[in-house]
């Protein structure tokens, strides 16, 4: 944990150290949101352009710190904190990314950054799935539905699911390298239908379940 921890902190340093050393080469506003079609469709002014990434990730580190230590079922997040923390600094990494993608952006040079973020998405859509099975009973990390917080057993079952279907995700959004034109949707609807589909699975497993008492 200390090493993640560390490995973390020093990504957020070099976040707000690449911030002030390339303060003077950046326009004063800075592209910061592109659409699906990876075309520039806002921007923000210099300073939070550098830094607002940064303090987001941050922010993030300090609120994931904190989880463990607020659950009502910290024992559980325990027993697969490993699995946590590595999710933890893959967040922080996949911000990092991105932001070093914007800085680039901006020093002027272009690319698709779609087919730039692919990748960055199936990773951190896989490494969800393999968290998700890892995961036990608590009140922050998982599929929490009102169903899998009431039930032990629904709440292994809608995971086992979950793990599989978001490695699922991972594997489809890759498609989107060689479908240029539904890369976007190849990342956002498989995520969609596989939320909706673990959220009334666990319905339907504690419907089940509630009836065999």
């Amino acid at each position: 944990m200390k090493t993640i921890n560390t490995t973390i902190l020093l990504i957020i340093i070099a976040s707000f150290a690449l911030g002030f050393y390339f303060y003077s080469q950046m326009p004063d506003f800075m592209a910061s949101h592109w659409n699906m079609r990876g075309e520039v469709n806002g921007y923000m002014s210099k300073f939070w352009g550098l830094f607002l990434m940064p303090l987001l990730a941050l922010a993030m580190w300090l609120l994931f710190l904190l989880i463990p230590k607020i659950d009502p079922l910290k024992h559980n997040i325990q027993k697969f904190r490993e699995y946590f923390d590595n999710f933890i600094a893959l967040i922080i990494l996949f911000l990092f990314y991105i932001y070093v993608l914007t800085l680039v952006w901006n020093l002027g040079y272009r690319f698709d950054l779609t087919q730039m973020m692919l990748p960055a998405f199936a990773i951190l859509f896989y490494y969800s799935g393999v968290l998700i099975s890892k995961t036990k009973q608590n009140w922050f990390i998982g599929i929490r539905t009102p169903w899998t917080l009431s039930s032990e057993n629904v709440w292994k079952k809608t995971h086992k699911l979950g793990s599989k279907l978001f490695k699922a995700c991972a594997l489809i959004s890759l498609l989107g390298l060689f479908f240029v034109n539904f890369a976007f949707w190849l990342v956002i609807i498989p995520v969609i239908l596989s939320s909706v589909y673990v959220f009334i699975f666990s319905y339907l497993e504690h419907k089940k379940e509630q009836n065999g008492k």
